[in-house]
């Protein structure tokens, strides 16, 4: 087998500290994880990384390493000196360990020197169970970087029909227009949510795990088809069945969406839609013709003479559609607006305006 220079892989000196050996894992943690790093070779260094700092993490098994001496050169052939023998390393290889985020057992020269440490990793297969090694957080012999996590096949297949007692559903808001509330009758939704890092199992928070570096949560990102109903109105929720949370075994909650209408050109209420129109001083005065947009495309309307600021001028079936099949009203406010740019002849009438009282 070939030697590994622990040391070489983390790039410490042999005398660092804990601290500092933490702290060069994380680095390279972060910068070769398969899900960041998708160069060729990466997986493999990272498995490296990972089985180099469980050795030099853990001030046992870095006891014992540095009793092989400093003399040896990474990739040297190796064979374990006087004093290593004698290990029973018969169940430690048998493709049941995995890294956090990788798959793969440790190397044989891990398995070498610190197989007696690791109790015989694949016992608990007898049981029905598995054993996963994560070098990611939680407690454990590796000064709490190396967690176990077991599983037992029979005492979950007694839970699974048990009814799940947590709230497995899930209320976001979903915000529609009103172009929505008349044409779309599909609308994309990107729910992005929050779960359990799949790889400590959530138990490396305020510890560190190099997928959800160390926050035990993980984000989850989903794109959803959701159908509009019809005259669905403000507050009002649409249920997705099976799209909310999932437990352990296998329940899943549903996803709730609250309506909240929000449109730049439009105020709606029930089934009618309020829009406001700037007006001239002049054209509130002399009356105007004015081109307006609408739901169903622009028309024109008339804006009466003396027509006074806040007034609401109703179009009739310009709105949204009601049960019966009719439609809503479209209410126009007006609002009395100046021009960007007065003339100095423009000025000089609207003195001549105030000088008549008006």
């Amino acid at each position: 087998m070939k030697y590994k220079d622990y040391y070489e892989i983390l790039g410490v000196k042999r005398d660092e500290t804990q601290a500092n050996i933490k702290s060069a894992y994380r680095k390279l943690a972060r910068k070769y994880h398969p899900d960041v790093n998708k160069e060729s070779g990466a997986a493999e260094k990272f498995k490296d990384i990972n089985e180099a700092y469980e050795v030099l993490g853990d001030p046992q098994k870095r006891a014992r390493y540095d009793q092989l001496g400093s003399s040896w050169q990474q990739g040297a052939d190796f064979t374990p000196p006087p004093g290593f023998e004698g290990f029973d390393f018969s169940n430690f290889s048998n493709g049941n360990i995995h890294f956090g985020g990788s798959s793969g057992g440790f190397s044989d020269f891990f398995s070498a020197i610190f197989g007696d440490l690791m109790g015989g990793a694949g016992a608990d297969t007898s049981r029905g169970g598995y054993r996963e090694f994560n070098f990611g957080g939680g407690a454990g012999p590796a000064g709490g970087d190396f967690s176990r996590f077991y599983s037992n096949a029979q005492g979950a297949n007694t839970s699974r029909a048990k009814a799940s007692t947590k709230n497995l559903d899930i209320t976001k808001d979903i915000v529609l227009n009103v172009n929505d509330l008349i044409k779309t009758p599909t609308k994309t939704v990107t729910l992005v949510d929050y779960e359990p890092c799949r790889y400590c199992r959530g138990q490396a928070k305020g510890s560190f795990c190099s997928h959800c570096m160390g926050t035990g949560l993980e984000k989850i990102t989903k794109n959803l088809s959701v159908k509009i109903p019809k005259y669905v109105k403000e507050g009002q929720k649409i249920r997705l069945k099976n799209e909310g949370k999932a437990d352990e075994y296998g329940q899943k909650g549903d996803l709730y969406l609250t309506v909240r209408i929000k449109d730049p050109n439009y105020k709606v209420t029930g089934e009618d839609l309020e829009k406001e129109i700037d007006i001239l001083p002049s054209e509130a005065v002399l009356g105007a013709k004015k081109e307006i947009a609408t739901v169903d495309g622009k028309i024109n309307i008339t804006i009466p003479k003396n027509t006074d600021s806040g007034k609401v001028l109703r179009l009739k079936g310009l709105g949204l559609p009601k049960k019966d099949g009719s439609l809503g009203n479209l209410n126009l406010r007006i609002k009395i607006t100046l021009p960007k740019e007065i003339s100095p002849e423009a000025l000089e009438l609207y003195k001549k305006l105030q000088s008549l009282g008006n």
